[in-house]
């Protein structure tokens, strides 16, 4: 009887030596001398009780039991072992639509290379919403999983107001709530409202601020009829900054000069034409290893053709149709598919668009190539009337396949600098990346890579602002013939179906 106590409190040791163990890892000197008391006592009670032990062992019920033991013990064994490791080496997977627990890869870069210490402090009194706080609060402790220099603490202002006072906490952030970041390069504050709205870009750039990191920014020229980047462009240009790019306007004759810290000068849909002194900064830009993204629109003003003649291209008057690659039920949408997309992008479509054509007499140092195209049978119309059908006039139209986009780079004449030289972008249409269209098929994507390929690949392309967007569903011709005649007659021949085969079964 008394070994058995023994035995049972040897067992009681060890399982009460295993559990702090896991929750209590700061005494766990004192967790491993219960286990070792726990091995003595059991030990004790073997040896005591030898001859018991060794009978019931023998027997075939001990046997049988012993099996059992060894068998859940070698289960338990693997489990904790499973356990253990996990503890150092995991993964998470985000399993959500819009990847809402998931830090962007540009973001990761950005942490995976921080190597200055970066101290976050948070500034929110009970008053302000919950939804903010936690936001904020889960948001940060994912930075710190990314980052070994980055320490993050929260402060209650109405508690320790001395620190309101040393990091400059105004009024404004008292009632909203502040995010401070702060490094060798200065200090930056980040407010509720623009957590609510993009926390993971504004601590993002908040940290490449304060570590003394420049953004590269992408100027989107105005003044000539261009969509503005506040409204006809502005999801184009939440992506960019999801990109981490800082987007701005420019205007040379405000300013007559593309600013240094250019990575991209987009003109997007220009309905005017460039002054002689504009005509000039743009085209000696490009001349000194520029990066240019130019979309144009059928009938563009002709300063462009004379610009774009420079590099090898040319801008024929027209639009595209397309009569078997169109989104439904416009000929004059191209849908390109990812075997017409030197990008690899499923699907983009372009609403009204113009040809953009390469000459075939080009420099041995310029690499000129189609970006998307249409099929052999799409044509640029000449002389389009929007009350008629279409029809391919041999005499005047141009026949396919077509460029509604091209690549343009030059080899930089120093081989020792790499991405150097320029590179141009021309698209025959610039309502693909507006609001309307952005977000649709694969629009998107085409902006952005196309950035992301005239900065040379320094930037990464991959997730989308993470907010909840409307698609538009893009039909083809088979596909929107398909689903008319599927919605008239489908069901009720289904239904017609179903009802003869019941009245086959009892008859």
């Amino acid at each position: 009887m008394h070994t058995a106590v023994v035995a049972l409190l040897g067992l009681a040791s060890l399982f009460m030596g295993w559990i702090l163990m896991f929750i209590l890892p700061g005494i766990r000197p004192f967790a491993w001398g219960i286990l070792a008391l726990g091995i003595a006592l059991i030990a004790i009670a073997f040896v005591i009780d030898f001859r018991r032990v060794k009978g019931a062992l023998v027997s075939s019920r001990g046997k049988f039991g012993v099996s059992t033991t060894v068998m859940v013990s070698l289960f338990a064994g693997i489990i904790l072992f499973a356990n253990a490791i996990s503890v150092g080496n995991y993964h998470r997977f985000d399993f959500t639509g819009l990847a809402q627990f998931t830090l962007t890869s540009q973001t990761k870069d950005v942490l995976a290379k921080l190597d200055k210490p970066v101290e976050v402090v948070s500034f929110f009194t009970p008053t302000i919403p919950f939804t903010v706080r936690s936001y904020a609060k889960n948001l940060l402790a994912e930075y710190q999983n990314y980052a070994d220099h980055l320490t993050v603490r929260d402060v209650d202002p109405d508690l320790h107001p001395d620190q309101v006072r040393q990091y400059g906490i105004d009024r404004f952030g008292a009632l909203y709530g502040a995010v401070v970041f702060r490094s060798e390069g200065g200090q930056r504050q980040v407010f509720g409202p623009q957590i609510v709205g993009g926390a993971e870009h504004a601590f993002t750039s908040a940290i490449l601020e304060v570590t003394g990191t420049r953004q590269k920014k992408v100027y989107f020229l105005t003044g000539h009829g261009e969509g503005s980047i506040h409204q006809d462009y502005k999801n184009a240009r939440s992506g960019l900054r999801d990109n981490l790019f800082q987007v701005s306007e420019l205007d040379l004759i405000a300013t007559p000069r593309v600013p240094e810290d250019t990575a991209v000068l987009v003109i997007a849909g220009p309905q005017k034409p460039l002054v002689s002194s504009e005509f000039e900064i743009v085209k000696a830009y490009l001349k000194n290893n520029g990066r240019v993204l130019i979309l144009l629109n059928p009938n563009p003003p002709e300063v462009f053709s004379q610009l774009l003649s420079d590099w090898w291209i040319d801008i024929e008057n027209g639009i595209l149709i397309d009569p078997t690659s169109y989104v439904a039920p416009n000929k004059d949408n191209p849908l390109i598919p990812r075997t017409r997309n030197s990008f690899r992008l499923a699907e983009t479509y372009f609403p009204g668009a113009t040809a953009v054509i390469p000459k075939e007499e080009k420099p041995d140092n310029v690499e000129l190539s189609a970006l998307v195209w249409t099929s052999q049978e799409a044509w640029l119309e000449k002389d389009i009337v929007s009350s008629e059908e279409p029809v391919f006039n041999e005499q005047v139209d141009r026949k396919g396949p077509l460029a509604i986009g091209v690549l343009v780079s030059t080899a930089s004449k120093d081989k020792t600098e790499a991405f150097k030289g320029t590179r141009l972008i021309v698209i025959g249409d610039s309502d693909f990346a507006s609001n309307r269209n952005f977000q649709n098929g694969n629009n998107s994507d085409l902006f952005l890579t196309a950035v992301n390929w005239l900065t040379a690949g320094e930037e990464i392309i991959s997730v989308d602002r993470k907010v909840l967007v409307t698609r538009r569903l893009l039909l083809n011709p088979e596909q929107a013939r398909f689903l008319h005649v599927s919605s008239i007659g489908l069901l009720p021949l289904l239904l017609l179906a179903g009802g003869g085969y019941v009245w086959w079964r009892r008859r």
